[in-house]
Parts: structure tokens; C-alpha cells; sequence
């Protein structure tokens, strides 16, 4: 009798501790995705360069070629460009981003032919960038305050013990989804797959990664994104190199005034 009582008096004792550990799927969720954010993040500036190949139904393509540039900004979000290097067409068109963590993202897209900046407005950023799968809300760094999370399930995907994360933006006026649903794998906290949900939530777009490599022994990045729209056949990949951090580049480097003069 005397053994029981202790037995029971312990398992009391522990309760506490599996109950602060229990967590709801909302509070699993969003810390895998926060711990995720974390390790993604903390490289300063880097550059790159990027080949966008789209692909229509027919399996017809045209290539198109860009640099990158990106900071992350103490107290806000990040600055990012994209530059078109060619075809000759939309060559010298660039798209720069500001992501800010409690606002509405600012972008604005600098057109040569036109000689003039158009800024993006916030209802239009589920439209088309430069005619890819790519949304200009997708190419927006996502901050972690614009969604809310739940975790959903563990399972593989490409070969890795992933967890499977829900997260629904909170701007659900100007988003084009519903919710997005997110592979993360277990080990380095990488994105393996995206699902994008329509508004009437039926699956729009599945977004894969591939050929992750770690620079600076940190940072891990992907060497493919493929963006393939389920209704329409068509898809872009990206194809991404010469990934450099820390190279310098300041606030002044991401502004709208200098977009015309950017090379």
C-alpha cells in the first residue's frame, strides 16, 4: 500500500511538467516554423544569380535571366531585387521588395521601356510575376507574422522525416489563397514542399525544392524551385548559383529612387 502511494504521488509530481510540454497544434506549428525562420536567417546580405525557366502546357519554353539582392533589416523585414539580365525584352526590368513583419509588404516594379516605376498595389499581388506560376506575393519573403500555423501531421517527403505545417495568411483580403500547407524536415528545419490552396480551397499550385546546399557551413539553400499550376499545365523553375554573403549592401542599395540607375 505504502509502495502505491508513492508511485501515484510521483506520477503527480511529473504531471506538471507534461503538461507545460504539451503543446496544441497552433503552438507546435508556429515553433517549428519560428525555429525554422531563425536558422534561414542571420546572413546579412547576400547575391545570386537565377535562371527562370517557364514551361506551357506543351512543354514549350522561354529563359529568362536574373541577379538577385538581398538584406535583412534590423527591426523590419528584408530588401530583396530582382534584376533581369535578358531576354532583351524585359531586360533591365527590376522588382524590388520590402517585407516588413506587422504591415503590408511594399513592391515596386521599374519598367525600361516605360522609364518609369509602378508600385504594386496590395489587391494585385496574387497576379502574375512577369508572367511565371510565380505570384508576387509568393516572391515576397514570408515573414512570420503574416500567417498563423498548425501543425498537421509528421511524414516523408523527398526522402525526408518531415513536418507537415498549415499556415493561413493573415491578410485574407489581398492574399490569393486560402491557406498554404508546408513540408519542413525534421533535421536541418529546410522547405521541401509548398501546396497553395485557392480561395475556394482547391489545390492551385504545389511548389517543390531540390539540390539544397549549405553555404558558410549555415546557410542551407536550394539549387531548384518548381512552381507547377495544377489547373492551367504550366510551370517555372527556378534555378539558382553563385550565392554570395555578406557583400556590403545597405539600405540605400533598395530604394525606389535608384531603381532607373540600378545596372
Amino acid at each position: 500500500m505504502r509502495q502505491n502511494w508513492r508511485v501515484a504521488t510521483a506520477l503527480l509530481l511529473l504531471l506538471p511538467s507534461f503538461v507545460c510540454l504539451a503543446q496544441t497544434p497552433e503552438e507546435k506549428g508556429r515553433s517549428i516554423v519560428q525555429e525554422a525562420d531563425r536558422r534561414y536567417g542571420g546572413y546579412e546580405d547576400c547575391t545570386a544569380r537565377l535562371r527562370m525557366i517557364l514551361r506551357n502546357k506543351q512543354g514549350q519554353i522561354s529563359d529568362r535571366e536574373l541577379r538577385v539582392r538581398m538584406l535583412e533589416v534590423e527591426g523590419d523585414g528584408t530588401r530583396s531585387l530582382c534584376i533581369f539580365d535578358s531576354p532583351a525584352d524585359v531586360k533591365g526590368t527590376i522588382l524590388l521588395t520590402h517585407t516588413h513583419p506587422h504591415k503590408p509588404d511594399d513592391q515596386w516594379l521599374f519598367l525600361p521601356a516605360l522609364e518609369r516605376v509602378k508600385r504594386i498595389a496590395a489587391q494585385n499581388k496574387s497576379g502574375s510575376f512577369m508572367g511565371s506560376e510565380f505570384s508576387y506575393e509568393d516572391i515576397a519573403t514570408q515573414t512570420l507574422d503574416k500567417y498563423v500555423y498548425a501543425w498537421l501531421r509528421d511524414e516523408t517527403c523527398e526522402g525526408q522525416e518531415c513536418s507537415v505545417i498549415e499556415r493561413r495568411s493573415t491578410d485574407r483580403q489581398n492574399s490569393g489563397y486560402r491557406r498554404q500547407v508546408v513540408w519542413i524536415d525534421k533535421e536541418y528545419l529546410r522547405t521541401w514542399r509548398i501546396e497553395f490552396y485557392d480561395r475556394k480551397d482547391s489545390l492551385l499550385k504545389t511548389l517543390t525544392f531540390a539540390g539544397y546546399e549549405k553555404y558558410e557551413d549555415k546557410f542551407w539553400r536550394p539549387r531548384e524551385m518548381t512552381m507547377v499550376n495544377h489547373p492551367t499545365g504550366k510551370s517555372s523553375q527556378l534555378i539558382w548559383s553563385e550565392f554570395a554573403f555578406r557583400t556590403g549592401l545597405t539600405p540605400n542599395d533598395f530604394n525606389q529612387q535608384s531603381l532607373p540607375r540600378i545596372r
